[in-house]
């Protein structure tokens, strides 16, 4: 039995493998913070599986991005070289707005008197210019520890060329101070940009023993309750880590659910022969959306968080699958600000209360409230029944917007809707339209509890033809999580021009990146035959200060292959900024990319239909009709729509709009014009004819 266990703002996920049938299945429960291990265990129990049975269990969570975002890290120390104390405070000059007077520049994490600096100085080339000097770290962490840290970042100047001073200021503070938690820069980067590798080695420190204490306590929990078998953890960068490696380097666990969705959503284009996609996840808290060209994950080390138009957000230098998160889900709250306007989110009721028609002690209006006044939602059937929507709860939570405007509570949850949708279709054009893509191009995935809900009249409004809902939407995050492979990224910074570099022992500094994975995941017991490798390199034009991530090919870096790296860079810089050089070439980080591989379940077909009845009945949907109701379709007006359940439509079945596909924990909304036919695999492909 393999387990999947994805933590929500609202919801905990569960997906399992039975290995011996092939079975899969799943479970949903509420999130239970603070203590989530309690809503993993709560699924397992749900799913009714047996324990001892379980070889290989995977985590996704929230916990680092709301210790984060909540400021509920630890008290936290920095250590740095002499006249960079204030590194954290100075930042970068490139505010997000430049004529935004709301404008406030981020606090630090750090406050100015526990950022300290210590004798050193390391050139960019890694030249020791100044020695460390012992005595001033020791003097340093004792006056951190004096001040009740609990954790200590140490950032040296330069020492991602050479991490010789940080290993001795680190290995210093471990012995006289066990029980600190302490972080090196070059243990979690070793890309250059001091800012940047300050941040992410701070929030790293800040985050670890809030991420030590809550691996063991689900470890501890899944060792009482029977679960046995290799216990992972989902990382930011699409791959896996085992909980040994996560206590240690909690950061990459930033965007630990959502990338899995991505990763599923790659999995699912292999399936249906569709590698040009663009991911939707819409839960109960945030919508997530990622671009996927020809199977290929975008992956960036210039990731923030809390980046706003108010302000530059802390940047996170490891690497990360390019998704954009907006406060957008089933539990966003709609409120009117101080100069009467409609805003939806980010704050969400999340589970507890949850939306007013959950009838927990939620009263603010979200935007699952307004999609059950729409008639989109059965409010006897939401989460398949086991949680009983009260509409008249929902609409007592719109009066106040519907009063405020002067239109009736059906008008005041289109307005609602509207504007969540409006922020979803801006989230889908930053990871399109922004970055040189056309939307027509790509196949909409969407997932999450909201997704199949919202896609169509997404797809609509970007002119996007085509949408897939895979199977189980509700919980294919976790689902992706069992397609996920074991991943370890080594990123060197180098500047080195593309004209001299066969000359410069590239092949020699790939070999020595790559023996490094391989005794990394020696330590992880993976054997050697698992391994797969991919390069990368981060050039630019020189003279410039950005970078545009370039595949390199396996093998000796010839003349040749070199020409060929140029010209890919030529093409894709020329794809997102509009324009190309006759400039020379520079090579800037050079980024391994190492996957252990593991087995993956196959996407199960549907099983033929009951009695035979050949192709013809095959694609009839009488048997799936469960009746109609009135849906309310936006500028297309309310409408008798007929009522299908999912689990009935059989393969080459075909439903057109005006429709809605129910499942127990997702709706699909089908507009007039729209049609949806079921594949093989089950999945809904939706036409949206323009």
């Amino acid at each position: 039995m393999r387990l999947a266990s994805d933590i929500g703002g609202t919801f905990t996920d569960l997906v399992y493998l039975d290995e011996v049938t092939g079975r899969l299945g799943s479970a949903k429960t509420d999130t239970t913070p603070p203590t989530f291990e309690r809503g993993v265990i709560d699924t397992i129990r749900k799913a009714a599986i047996s324990e001892r049975a379980v070889t290989f269990f995977v985590h996704g969570t929230t916990v680092i991005i709301n210790a984060l975002t909540e400021r509920k890290g630890v008290r936290t120390g920095l250590i740095t070289t002499r006249g960079f104390r204030d590194v954290l405070e100075i930042g970068r000059a490139n505010r997000p707005d430049l004529y935004n007077l709301t404008y406030t520049k981020p606090t630090s994490f750090v406050p100015r008197a526990l950022r300290l600096e210590v004798t050193e100085r390391m050139t960019y080339k890694g030249e020791i210019l100044v020695p460390l000097v012992d005595d001033e770290v020791v003097a340093a962490a004792a006056h951190l520890v004096g001040e009740q840290v609990d954790a200590i970042a140490v950032c040296f100047l330069h020492a991602y060329a050479n991490p010789a001073h940080e290993l001795r200021a680190v290995q210093i503070i471990r012995h006289r101070w066990p029980q600190i938690a302490v972080t090196a820069s070059h243990e979690i980067t070793r890309e250059w940009r001091e800012y940047e590798r300050t941040s992410t080695t701070v929030l790293n420190s800040y985050v670890k023993p809030i991420a030590a204490r809550y691996l063991d306590q689900l470890d501890h929990e899944l060792t009482r309750n029977g679960v046995g078998g290799g216990r992972y953890v989902m990382q930011s960068s699409g791959g896996t880590a085992t909980f040994a490696a996560a206590r240690e380097a909690p950061i990459a666990m930033v965007e630990s659910g959502p990338v899995a969705g991505v990763l599923g959503a790659v999995a699912i284009g292999r399936v249906v022969k569709e590698t040009n996609l663009i991911s939707l996840d819409i839960g109960g808290t945030t919508a997530k959306t990622s671009l996927i060209e020809q199977g290929e994950v975008k992956i960036t080390t210039e990731y923030k968080i809390e980046w706003t138009r108010a302000s530059a957000g802390y940047p996170i230098k490891i690497p990360v699958v390019d998704i954009v998160e907006i406060g957008a889900g089933g539990g966003s709250i709609a409120w009117i600000d101080e100069a009467g306007s409609l805003h939806v989110g980010p704050q969400s009721a999340g589970a507890m209360p949850g939306p007013a028609c959950y009838s927990r002690g939620g009263s603010e209006p979200t935007v699952t409230d307004a999609n059950v006044v729409a008639g989109r939602i059965n409010p006897a059937y939401f989460l398949g029944g086991e949680i009983a929507l009260d509409e008249r709860r929902a609409r007592e939570a719109l009066q106040p917007i519907a009063r405020h405007f002067g239109i009736t509570v059906e008008e005041a949850a289109l307005g609602v809707i509207r504007l969540a949708n409006a922020n979803m279709v801006n989230a889908l054009k930053l990871v399109s339209v922004h970055r040189g893509y056309d939307p027509r191009d790509f196949t909409l995935v969407a997932f999450g509890g909201g997704g199949a809900m919202h896609a169509p009249a997404l797809a609509e409004e970007l002119r996007i033809n085509r949408v897939l809902i895979p199977t189980n939407p509700a919980v294919f995050s976790a689902w992706g999580m069992l397609m996920t492979d074991l991943r370890y990224d080594l990123i060197w910074t180098s500047i080195r021009r593309t004209q001299k570099a066969v000359d410069d022992g590239l092949d020699r500094m790939w070999s020595t990146l790559e023996h490094q994975a391989r005794e990394y995941f020696t330590q992880q017991s993976v054997a050697s035959s698992r391994l797969v490798f991919q390069r990368f390199a981060d050039m630019r034009y020189a003279g410039q200060e950005h970078t545009v991530k370039v595949p390199v090919p396996d093998g000796a870096l010839t003349a040749a292959a070199i020409r060929q790296v140029e010209e890919r860079f030529h093409a894709l810089h020329e794809q997102r900024y509009t324009f190309r050089l006759p400039s020379a070439i520079e090579f800037v980080n050079f980024h391994l990319t190492t996957f252990g591989t593991v087995d993956k379940p196959r996407v199960p077909r549907l099983r033929p239909t009951p009695n035979g009845g050949g192709a013809r009945r095959s694609k009839t949907t009488g048997g799936a009709l469960k009746g109609r109701r009135e849906v309310d379709f936006d500028a297309r007006g309310r409408l008798l729509s007929a009522v299908y359940e999912r689990s009935r439509l059989p393969s080459g079945a075909a439903v057109k709009g005006p429709a809605i596909i129910e499942e127990p924990a997702a709706t699909t909304v089908l507009f007039p014009g729209h049609r949806a036919t079921v594949d093989a695999y089950g999945n809904l492909l939706i036409e949206v004819r323009q």
